[in-house]
């Protein structure tokens, strides 16, 4: 496949899109996670499993609900973000922010408890004690950001929803392929498939290799 200027606006979007939403989960995922596995508070168990149901979340459901608060008779109408790149970003943090979440808890409560009081204890402030977890907890927090970008870049019933596969504006590599193969464009279809595979490949390699280094340090 030659790639032609339509293909490099479609990759870079696509890379574009998800990347800042995969960013955007990251940090409301993070300390919310934290703030999870950390916490003793009643309702922390509830909490827990409405982040767990949000991990299989079915992507077609969280466009239909973004698409319908971003129409212009919804409560978000007047944004104007329905079918812009903007919209897609919505729709995959959403989609990418429980991943994120419940994965950084479970990862910081598999931590030896009796962690934070030692450090508490050796005169660590609050904030310090959290960036040491962090540290500790590197490798499966580095897992969790792989997760959530896996989730968002392979996702195409949002992105078509809220984005409407429009032509030089909202069209992603996912929602290209299903354009092509409801056209009977197979070959092509492939192509972009395969041009998704690599991509993603090479940034899970690249997320790989910091956390293998993480593992032999």
């Amino acid at each position: 496949m030659s790639f032609d200027r339509e293909v490099i606006q479609i990759t870079l979007l696509s890379l574009q899109v998800s990347g800042i939403a995969t960013t955007a989960s990251l940090l409301l995922g993070l300390p919310f996670g934290t703030w999870l596995a950390l916490g003793d508070f009643r309702g922390r168990s509830f909490i827990l499993s409405i982040i767990n149901t949000g991990m299989a979340l079915p992507p077609v459901v969280v466009g239909l609900v973004v698409a319908m608060s971003l129409w212009r008779s919804g409560p978000l109408g007047d944004l104007r973000l329905i079918y812009t790149p903007w919209a897609i970003v919505l729709a995959q943090t959403i989609i990418a922010a429980p991943v994120v979440t419940g994965l950084t808890a479970a990862a910081l409560e598999s931590l030896d408890p009796r962690l934070q009081q030692q450090l508490l204890g050796l005169g660590a402030s609050r904030i310090q004690m959290i960036l040491h977890l962090w540290r500790e907890a590197r490798l499966p927090l580095l897992a969790a950001l792989m997760a959530g970008f896996g989730s968002v870049i392979s996702e195409v019933g949002a992105s078509m929803m809220v984005g409407g596969n429009i032509r030089g504006q909202t069209r992603v590599l996912t929602t290209a392929i299903v354009l092509e193969t409801s056209k009977g464009e197979f070959e092509r279809a492939l192509a972009l498939s395969a041009l998704l595979l690599i991509l993603t490949y090479l940034i899970n390699l690249a997320l790989t290799w910091i956390q293998q280094r993480g593992v032999k340090r």
